[in-house]
């Protein structure tokens, strides 16, 4: 297997990405930036950063992975991972979050650095003030965090 190496990507190429290799997501409206990771013959996985989906984590501070899709090769989304929270960092970020469902382990988390930091109630964003047509995977999920030391 070839080795890894970052690269940029702009959104609309991440989401185009994402659109055609991820399991059980559409690709996010939008981001703030987005990474990939190539094998030195072409892009195998990318990460979209944006702001936090739930409004009330939105204190601009925060930001979150909203997707990470790879095409399987070993450590590419702890690499992803990792120089989302790099580049975060570097913008000012103190903390960026993401969510996991059930079912997967978390595994690239934490080789990242990642703390698994609680449980979502696994319900949707329908509410009888703000009716919504759920079109993603419902279901409690993990919520993990990386946040600035000090």
């Amino acid at each position: 297997m070839n080795e890894l190496f970052i690269q940029p990507i702009t959104l609309r190429e991440a989401r185009h990405f994402v659109g055609l290799h991820h399991r059980h997501h559409r690709p996010p409206q939008g981001g703030l930036f987005a990474i990939a990771v190539n094998d030195g013959a072409a892009v195998v996985g990318v990460v979209i950063v944006g702001r936090p989906v739930a409004r009330m984590l939105q204190n601009g501070y925060t930001a979150e992975v909203t997707r990470c899709c790879t095409l399987g090769h070993k450590n590419a989304p702890s690499m992803l991972y990792g120089a989302a929270w790099r580049a975060a960092r570097a913008m000012g970020y103190q903390r960026l979050i993401t969510y996991t469902m059930q079912s997967e382990p978390g595994t690239s988390l934490t080789a990242a650095g990642w703390k698994c930091v609680g449980k979502t109630s696994g319900k949707g964003w329908d509410t009888p003030s703000r009716p919504r047509v759920d079109t993603h995977p419902l279901g409690q999920k993990s919520l993990w965090e990386v946040v600035a030391a000090g």
